[in-house]
């Protein structure tokens, strides 16, 4: 257990040291964005770029994910020149991602890889292209997307964290989005001290 951890944490830690200038590029991409973040991609990259519009979505940039298999079959009618469209395929080779590239050019949007391929198809095509390296992946097979799945997550926090800092996003827009649990609950308790304490200190004012 630990030697497979291990090896998913050491490649995020030398990752963080390799962030370049198409990272700052794909942030301004994403913060001048006049319409929409869509994220796309299939199987394992899929479910992280589900997630990855989930996080974006609820830290202040609207977002949304449309499968690949999906895009080439009616869904993206809903993408607009204005959006910006992350296209996640660790290989940069994923036919099924690369598919929806010709569709996107004729609409005429910003795309964003996010790949290990560096000489890859999708690294070339798109706008931007956000390349991680690692040295392999954690199960004993180095097979199964587990150290590049953990990378591209890591990747999609730090957009989201990065842009929401720059839209001046804080607590109470986050409670505005996330009423419901236990994290909802806590936000309320904690707004609701800052609003007791705003009223004290107007009261001492008059």
């Amino acid at each position: 257990m630990r030697s497979f951890i291990t090896t998913e944490a050491e490649a995020v830690g030398r990752f963080a040291e390799q962030v370049d200038e198409e990272f700052a590029a794909a942030v301004e991409c994403m913060h001048s964005c006049k319409g929409k973040v869509i994220v796309t991609g299939v199987g394992k990259s899929g479910i992280v770029g589900r997630k990855m519009a989930a996080s974006l979505s609820s830290t202040g940039t609207p977002a949304y994910f449309m499968h690949a298999c999906e895009a080439v079959h009616g869904d993206s009618g809903t993408v607009e020149p204005d959006d910006v469209v992350i296209l996640i395929s660790n290989s940069g080779e994923t036919r099924e991602v690369l598919n929806v590239l010709p569709i996107l050019e004729q609409i005429g949007c910003k795309t964003i890889a996010l790949t290990s391929g560096r000489d890859s198809t999708l690294a070339r095509v798109c706008d931007i292209a956000l390349v991680y390296s690692y040295e392999r992946e954690a199960d004993h097979l180095n097979l199964a997307p587990t150290t590049s799945a953990i990378l591209t997550m890591a990747i999609g926090d730090a957009l989201a964290c990065t842009l929401s800092i720059l839209k001046g996003f804080d607590q109470s827009s986050f409670h505005l989005y996330h009423p419901g649990g236990s994290l909802g609950e806590r936000l309320s308790t904690m707004l609701d001290r800052k609003d007791s304490a705003v009223d004290e200190e107007s009261g001492h004012a008059e």
